[in-house]
Order: structure tokens, then sequence, then C-alpha cells
């Protein structure tokens, strides 16, 4: 698979613009109603990085970063500054944060999800590059072990249980995540004189899926 597991400096994502989009596919018909479906189950999330350029120093080490991954060859990790955590971005995550599974007494294998509430309806976000170290899981409200009740894979945001979770206990976990994500252009266009006026390059980057 081509992907880096490297993260986009974290000091130069800080302050770049982006969020999720959808695509909606709508059709009007004879009588003034619409017809709305979406061909994608999960949203999908665009930055602009160049936002977060404030030196030319700055610019060289994305420079390097956007090399390193031969342009849009290799996807890496992005630090969503606006939603990276399982709780507010202001909180401390705890491992009572996001239900993500219940349990059967069969399965031990669960993907980690974050679930955005709003009135009665929930959109369950898998989340597949959770933060090394930084992922808290409990089982029926009882905290528990990493390597000693469950293992994390990093790489996909799966936990593999050591023992399947008996019947109806409830998953639960608090975490810090990244976005999976490539540069979403080949070609990078900048210079001294018009970034040192104020004009900073557009530096695109589309999520991907993994």
């Amino acid at each position: 698979m081509n992907f880096h597991e490297v993260r986009f400096p974290t000091a130069l994502s800080f302050g770049s613009a982006g969020g999720p989009e959808r695509r909606t596919e709508i059709v009007s018909l004879s009588n003034g109603f619409e017809e709305r479906n979406s061909p994608w189950a999960q949203s999908r999330r665009r930055y602009d990085a160049g936002l977060g350029m404030r030196s030319l120093d700055d610019l060289s080490e994305a420079f390097a970063f956007f090399e390193a991954r031969r342009g849009q060859l290799f996807g890496f990790r992005w630090k969503d500054w606006t939603d990276f955590k399982s709780c507010l971005p202001s909180d401390e995550f705890g491992p009572r944060d996001q239900e993500f599974g219940v349990g059967d007494g069969v399965e031990q294998v669960f993907p980690l999800l974050k679930n955005y509430r709003s009135g009665d309806f929930v959109y369950s976000r898998q989340i597949s590059k959770p933060v090394e170290g930084r992922v808290s899981v409990a089982l029926g409200g009882d905290t528990l072990e990493e390597g000693e009740h469950f293992a994390m894979d990093y790489a996909t945001g799966v936990v593999n249980f050591f023992e399947a979770p008996g019947l109806d206990a409830i998953l639960t976990a608090g975490f810090e995540f990244d976005v999976p994500v490539r540069f979403d252009t080949d070609r990078i266009e900048a210079s001294s004189g018009a970034f040192s006026a104020g004009e900073i390059p557009s530096i695109p980057v589309v999520e991907v899926r993994v």
C-alpha cells in the first residue's frame, strides 16, 4: 500500500483550512420535490496546508515533506486541529468517550469509531489512524490495559481483544487520531518574493481510504 506512517509537521498544519465534504446526488422532480441520495457512506476531508506556512523556512520544510512523499504517490498522516480527539478539542480524552461495539461472546476484533450526534441522528466515523500510545479502552465501564487485555493496531485503528468480550458488553474508547491523506497535486508553485509579500501558495491535501 502506498502509505507512509509519518505525520505532516504539526506546526505547519496548525492554521490550515479544511474540513469534511459529502457527495449528494439531487434530482429535481417535475412536481417540485427532490430525490436526494449519497454514494458515499463516509465523509471525506480536504485541507489546504499552504495556509499554515508562516515563513520561507516553513515552506522549505513543506517542500521536503512533499518530495519525500513523491507528490501524490504516498499517503501520510495529518493532524486536523479542529477534530483530533474522541472528545472536544479542549477536553482530555477518556476510556468511556465513544462506544465502538457490543460484545457477542465470539468476535474479538473491533474498529475504533467516533460518533457524531445531532438530536436523534448519529454518524459513526471509522478511525483508521489512532495516535500511538494515545488510546484508552474500557469494557463494560472498566478500563483495560493495552498489551494485557487487547492489542491496538495503530496502522488500521483495529482493536484486537485477547478474549472475546461477553454478550452485550459495551466497548468504549478514548483516543487521539490522525487523518490518512495525500497531497492533491503533483505540483506546488511558490516564489520567495510573493511569499514575502504575503502571498501564500496553495498546498491541497485530501483524505484517502485505507
